[in-house]
């Protein structure tokens, strides 16, 4: 949990949390419009663009609603630079001072924000093993696509492109069998290839094979491999509502409804098509992200092809009504949700922070007082004495700030001396609320910084201070204040830089920074260094970032690899592991050097590629000929 909030600011994750949980009446919303709409359609492709619009708007809402909450967090935004003096000057009237032991401990989030932060933890969990599950049925299609298929006979190829000039498709598409798939299916984006799958090859007449050929170029003409990915994703970050897979899985079944048209308006025959269907639905097998002819539940697409729906509007009808009632109770909860959210945002972030500071507790700001009729306003009532039981030792005040006459000096007087003239509202009460002082901005010009007001600001948050800005120019003299930030964000440290600069004396600020952002530590370099390895400040990050150890060298070394900085990177970004290059000499590709490895690599050369080369009876097989075969497409 710490982690996360490490890397997303508390307002952002706050307002995350609120977006999320707004998702669930708007959700509901949506889908409830949505089965009204589609229960009065009576076409397919009708139903199935109303689906397709219903899920953008699902996955459109909670990026407006993150929008309008984010906007709803700064009081300024919403009321300008006069909102923002008014909230100011009635946000001091209203503060009570009191004691250390009754303040909020700083940085110590309260019970609904740890609440909200779990929410979001929670949810980034789920939205990760999805994505891990559409990135192992990506691996497996990708699996399929490189060993399983094979063009289809010369005969069965002329019968596709016949049927598919028919349809008026001018796409290259490929034609392939297979053995895993029990169903014809559609694979790619870009470059669609048909799978046939000999099953159904064996056990469907040339009617029903013509048919749901006709059923997968249906979907390649429709472009429906890019709304299936489109639903995928916005399965998986609104993964958490109902609703969001309903919609998906309607969008599916009349998509499916809409091809099994086309196939009946090309073939003619809906009976025949039945049967077809009625047999695949026994072989079913297609992974989840192919568009395969028997993905839909069967029963439904089989009554709907032979015009036996005749309850069907009545369903409808039942189903507007609970569609209606759904719609009204997410109004009622959104009602309450935005209630909860106001409330939740009417503390702005600079209340926020004067509150975990310790020193105030913020009292919610009073609309100003009506004015009498000589433009006076009327006296302000005096504090009630009850506030003083709350703060038995109530904290001091800070020490007013004090001209050279004595008399007592504004804060953004005492700014104006310090060499800072402010005249946006905003910039002064973040520099007030961050503790950018007079004497702090004095300490920086002391030390030749002229930093202006946003950079005070990110100097203050990060806790730069003149000690820390001395030992730096200790280092090198010309550092600036964007330097001292970027160095004080990645944690460098004096130490730090004394041992990097025992290895590498001319280290500048660039390059210690990108090496501390990449996790490069001194024994890294020194690993490298036993090694008899060289690398420079850019190579050490390059190979950091690929993920290069001394152990993978020690390792391509003892096969017989001599590999220099250079080629260790390109070997690492190609894969070229320990692995592969013993399976490469196994396969008597022993004299290989690393350049020629790295683009065997590249190439797509395996050692199953080599040895179905030679099941194929090549013989005396150098590299550049394997390439050339691979580049060929002939095997």
């Amino acid at each position: 949990m710490s982690n996360l909030a490490s890397w997303i600011s508390p307002e952002i994750l706050r307002t995350l949390g609120w977006t999320l949980l707004h998702f669930l009446w708007q959700g509901a919303g949506v889908a409830a419009l949505f089965a009204v709409a589609s229960a009065v359609c009576r076409s397919a492709s009708a139903r199935y663009a109303l689906a397709v619009g219903a899920l953008v708007l699902m996955l459109a809402s909670p990026v407006v609603t993150f929008t309008w909450l984010h906007s709803q967090a700064n009081p300024a935004v919403s009321a300008g630079a006069e909102g923002a003096m008014t909230w100011a000057a009635t946000s001091t009237q209203h503060a009570t001072a009191l004691s250390g032991s009754r303040a909020p401990v700083a940085g110590t989030p309260s019970e609904p924000e740890r609440g909200m932060l779990w929410l979001v933890e929670a949810w980034f969990l789920g939205v990760l093993l999805l994505s891990l599950r559409t990135a192992g049925g990506l691996f497996l299609i990708e699996r399929m696509r490189r060993k399983e298929i094979r063009p289809v006979a010369a005969e069965l190829y002329a019968r596709c492109m016949a049927l598919q000039r028919k349809m008026g498709l001018d796409r290259v598409i490929r034609y392939c069998e297979c053995h895993r798939l029990d169903a014809p299916a559609v694979l790619g984006w870009f470059r669609p290839v048909v799978l046939l799958p000999v099953r159904a090859l064996t056990g469907l007449n040339e009617e029903q094979i013509e048919a749901v050929i006709a059923h997968e170029l249906a979907h390649i003409r429709r472009f429906d491999c890019f709304v299936n990915l489109f639903q995928i994703a916005t399965e998986t970050l609104l993964f958490y509502h109902p609703a969001v897979w309903w919609v998906s899985q309607r969008i599916r079944a009349e998509r499916e409804h809409c091809c099994d048209d086309e196939a009946i308006l090309i073939c003619g025959d809906a009976v025949n098509y039945a049967r077809a269907l009625t047999l695949m639905e026994e072989w079913r097998t297609a992974p989840a992200l192919l568009m395969a002819a028997n993905r839909s539940p069967l029963g439904e697409r089989v009554v709907r092809l032979l015009g036996l729906n005749g309850a069907t509007g009545r369903i409808r009808m039942a189903g507007m009504g609970v569609s209606f009632v759904c719609l009204a109770g997410a109004l009622l909860a959104g009602n309450a949700f935005l209630g909860v959210a106001h409330a939740s945002f009417g503390m702005s972030s600079s209340e926020k922070e004067l509150q975990e500071n310790g020193s105030v507790i913020i009292v919610k700001p009073e609309p100003p007082a009506a004015k009498d009729r000589r433009g006076l306003a009327p006296k302000a009532a005096p504090a009630p004495a009850a506030a003083s039981d709350l703060a038995p030792e109530p904290m001091p005040a800070p020490a007013p700030q004090t001209a050279s006459d004595g008399k007592k000096q504004s804060y953004m007087d005492a700014m104006a001396a310090a060499g800072v003239k402010i005249t946006d509202v905003d910039e002064l009460i973040s520099l007030k609320v961050q503790g950018v002082t007079p004497e702090y901005i004095k300490g920086m010009h002391e030390l030749g910084l002229q930093p202006d007001v946003e950079e005070l600001i990110g100097m203050k948050v990060q806790g730069i201070t003149p000690e820390y800005v001395r030992e730096m120019r200790k280092f090198d003299p010309k550092v600036g204040v964007d330097d001292l930030i970027g160095m004080k964000v990645q944690g460098i440290t004096p130490d730090y830089i004394r041992e990097m600069r025992t290895i590498y004396p001319n280290l500048n600020v660039d390059d210690l920074i990108g090496m501390k952002v990449q996790g490069v530590t001194p024994e890294y370099i020194r690993e490298f260094k036993d090694l008899g390895l060289q690398p420079s400040a850019d190579d050490l990050i390059g190979l950091k970032v690929q993920g290069v150890t001394p152990n993978y060298v020690k390792e391509m070394r003892a096969i017989g690899l001599k590999p220099n900085t250079d080629e260790l990177i390109g070997m690492k970004v190609q894969g070229v592991t320990p692995e592969y290059v013993k399976e490469m000499q196994a396969a008597g590709f022993k004299d290989l050097d690393c350049d020629q490895l790295i683009g065997a690599r590249v190439q797509g050369i395996t050692p199953e590629f080599i040895e179905k080369a030679k099941k194929h009876g090549f013989q005396n097989l150098t590299l550049d000929k394997l390439m050339a075969l691979k580049n060929a497409d002939i095997l």
